[in-house]
């Protein structure tokens, strides 16, 4: 390796150094927001994204000329998904710019430090050109973080304006039918010559528009809860089998009600996860197979088993119910989405179409995806995959 000045020698030291200078920072980071290291870094594909911005201002500071920052579209995006991550993971635009405050700092330091032991002397006014380059390539790399965060920011911001409106329309239009029944029956009751036959099927209809009223705000609420950005996640490693198992015995009397029978494989792996948010998806994918199951068939079943690899965990719940329409299994996952309208009188079902937006939002949530697979007459399968384990170790 040729040195050729100061700045060569310093961006030279800084390439050499610049796992040792990201786990500083890291460490500094942590000290600054006391969080697990898996919050900063879920994954170890995003360990490198620090280390190589590191690199790249080396490089800047060696070749200021012919290596314009500015223009590395490539470590630019790596500066982008760092705000992407960030978004992701609700930090405040404050955090994100205080992390690129520290990284300044690090740096600095260390520039400092080579100055002190450096073998090459560098005059007061080169000293502060490489620090004001350094300065400019920080600035550049926060400048593309912060503005792939704020793009995401505002798209979030414009979503929830969307929903919020989209939720209002459902909520009235869902409530009206069951309010209208309830101030009718209120009009038939206070009568004083109503026959008690009516009085009887009055009460029945009273009664089942209030439990439609409690599911459906059941429903918002939990929906409002899964997309809250306060919602505080309680994260531990658990056996699929246990979370399963509870989410069945929740459903039990349900499941008899239907003659369905809930089998849960007792030898299913463990996760790491989100064990509210993997409840309530196994409570709705259950909850959605037994009130879609096949009264025609004598034998009415839902199943839950899962396979592991290194990397993560793919959970099926299998029924033998009536399916899922062909052309309706792409949209299933969407809010007030029902793909069997024309099943439901029929079954006795009721329901707005928010359960499997529900278990899509828990999923995505826990960083996994879900599928579905159904033929119609003979049953669905949902697939979760779901990451196994995260950990984290700067190297």
């Amino acid at each position: 390796m040729i040195i050729t000045d100061f700045g060569d020698l310093i961006g030279a030291r800084m390439q050499s150094e610049h796992r040792t200078l990201a786990a500083r920072w890291f460490e500094r980071l942590l000290d600054l927001v006391p969080v697990d290291a898996r919050e900063v870094f879920p994954t170890e594909s995003l360990l490198d994204h620090v280390p190589a911005l590191i690199v790249e201002i080396s490089h800047y500071l060696r070749q200021p000329e012919d290596e314009a920052i500015a223009s590395n579209t490539a470590i630019l995006e790596k500066a982008g998904e760092l705000g992407a991550l960030r978004h992701a993971q609700r930090a405040s635009l404050h955090q994100v710019l205080r992390e690129y405050h520290l990284l300044g700092g690090v740096l600095v330091s260390f520039v400092l430090d080579e100055l002190q032991r450096s073998d090459v002397s560098a005059s007061a006014a080169e000293a502060v050109r490489l620090v004001s380059r350094l300065h400019q390539a920080v600035d550049v790399l926060s400048q593309a973080t912060v503005e792939a965060f704020v793009g995401l920011y505002n798209r979030t911001i414009a979503d929830q304006a969307e929903r919020l409106e989209q939720l209002t329309r459902m909520a009235a239009h869902e409530w009206r039918q069951p309010l209208g029944v309830l101030q009718f029956g209120v009009r038939v009751l206070r009568r004083p010559d109503v026959d008690p036959q009516v009085t009887d099927r009055t009460l029945a209809s009273v009664e089942r528009s209030v439990e439609h009223l409690v599911d459906l705000t059941r429903k918002l609420e939990t929906m409002a809860r899964v997309r809250s950005p306060g919602d505080n996640a309680v994260v531990q490693t658990v056996s699929v089998t246990t979370i399963a198992q509870e989410a069945a015995r929740q459903l039990r009397e349900m499941a008899d009600a239907r003659g369905v029978r809930i089998s849960v494989s007792e030898d299913m792996p463990t996760l790491t996860v989100d064990v509210g948010r993997l409840e309530l998806a196994f409570v709705n994918l259950l909850s959605n197979a037994i009130k879609y199951s096949d009264p025609d068939k004598a034998e009415r079943h839902v199943e839950v088993n899962a396979v592991a690899d290194d990397e993560c965990v793919r959970v099926e719940v299998r029924d033998n119910g009536i399916g899922i329409p062909e052309a309706a299994v792409a949209t299933i996952f969407e809010r007030f989405t029902r793909a069997h309208t024309n099943h439901s009188d029929l079954l006795h079902i009721g329901g707005i179409g928010l359960g499997l937006s529900i278990v899509d939002d828990c999923v995505r949530s826990m960083r996994g995806r879900i599928e579905a697979r159904s033929v119609e007459g003979q049953g669905s399968s949902f697939i979760m995959t779901l990451p196994a384990a995260e950990s984290v170790h700067l190297k």
